[in-house]
Order: C-alpha cells, then sequence, then structure tokens
C-alpha cells in the first residue's frame, strides 16, 4: 500500500480537463493502480488544502497502435487509472491555473 503522497501521480492537463477546471470545479489525476475513492479524497485534501465534494475513479484501458514509417511495429501504452475530483467552488487548485 502506498503513502498518502504517492497515490497522486500526475494532473491530466488536456483541453476537456481544462474545460471541467473552469467551468465544473473537477480536476483530473493520474493516480496508482491500487488507490480508491478514499485515498485519492484523502491525498487531494491534504496536499492541496482544499474540500472535496466528489471523487470518480476512471480505468483507461491499454490502446494499441502503429508507428507511422512502419506497418509491422506496433507500440503498446498501458492502461492506468485516473480520477476526477471535484471542489467546492471557493476551492482553487494553483497547478491548474493559467493553463490554456
Amino acid at each position: 500500500m502506498s503513502t498518502i503522497y504517492d497515490v497522486l501521480r500526475r494532473p491530466v492537463v488536456t483541453e476537456k480537463s481544462n474545460y471541467q477546471v473552469n467551468r465544473l470545479h473537477q480536476y483530473v489525476f493520474e493516480v496508482t493502480n491500487d488507490a480508491n475513492k478514499v485515498l485519492v479524497k484523502d491525498a487531494v485534501e491534504k496536499v492541496f488544502n482544499v474540500t472535496v465534494l466528489r471523487v470518480n475513479i476512471i480505468n483507461v484501458p491499454a490502446k494499441r497502435s502503429r508507428q507511422a514509417r512502419s506497418r509491422r511495429l506496433a507500440i503498446s501504452n498501458p492502461g492506468y487509472k485516473k480520477a476526477v475530483v471535484t471542489l467546492i467552488p471557493e476551492d482553487r487548485i494553483p497547478i491548474f491555473e493559467g493553463v490554456e
């Protein structure tokens, strides 16, 4: 089992997650594979000093693709687990501010 600081791996910054931050107060993080909703909630509240309303966890499946130059070379991207964390409207996480 990982510690509370190891649960969050990295923030996921995409166009959709930027929309969720600005309009819905939802932040997206890649989390460890053994993380559950309670661990993610405790980690976000402790690390960023905010109040969490809800946590949704999504298992992103592995994907296979081909490299552009070759038909035979298949590349496999591993699957991972991500968490969508909804905060109260008054709270913000500063690492997502200014990302466009």
